[in-house]
């Protein structure tokens, strides 16, 4: 299985007065746009998904969508899970994708540090070994979903996947 982990764009800051609670913390004007050049980007290596889990957060949500557009992807089809959300335990989003059966390429969309967890967990390392920054996109080739054994095949940031759709 090719699993692709996606940060959130660029969200509203917290310490901004108009910013809403978490869960309702949206994409930035410039976090839409960023974002739209990295899935463009993704398109332009020729990169498709059979599924896409989001956390319910209205960021991630937005970030999948965009994916969505970009790789010509059903957004009715997109699946909320509250394994993607902030301090779940990140071994059971494995548990989630062993459902299955079909899919071989699935995107995963989320926050940092809990999507730098699930790559960890996925690479049987108890410490992170990634930081992904805003809709920065992690592809993790899973030998065996669960328990997960894989290997990080690429970490891009968003610079280069932007660079990458032009």
């Amino acid at each position: 299985m090719q699993l692709y982990i996606v940060r959130h764009g660029i969200a509203i800051d917290r310490e901004d007065p108009k910013c809403p609670p978490d869960p309702e913390r949206y994409l930035t004007e410039e976090g839409v746009e960023k974002t739209a050049q990295v899935a463009n980007g993704v398109a332009a290596l020729g990169i498709a998904g059979d599924l896409f889990l989001t956390s319910p957060y209205v960021r991630a949500l937005q970030t999948a969508e965009i994916f969505a557009n970009a790789l010509d992807y059903a957004k009715q089809k997109i699946g909320r899970t509250d394994l993607l959300l902030p301090g779940a335990e990140p071994s059971h989003i494995f548990g989630e994708l062993v459902k299955d059966k079909q899919a071989s390429s699935v995107f995963l969309f989320g926050h940092a540090p809990q999507l730098d967890d699930v790559i960890a967990t996925a690479l049987a390392s108890k410490k992170h070994l990634t930081a992904l920054k805003k809709a920065g996109v992690a592809l993790v080739e899973l030998k065996r979903v669960s328990p997960p054994i894989g290997t990080l095949v690429w970490l891009a940031t968003p610079k280069l996947l932007r660079r990458a759709g032009k």
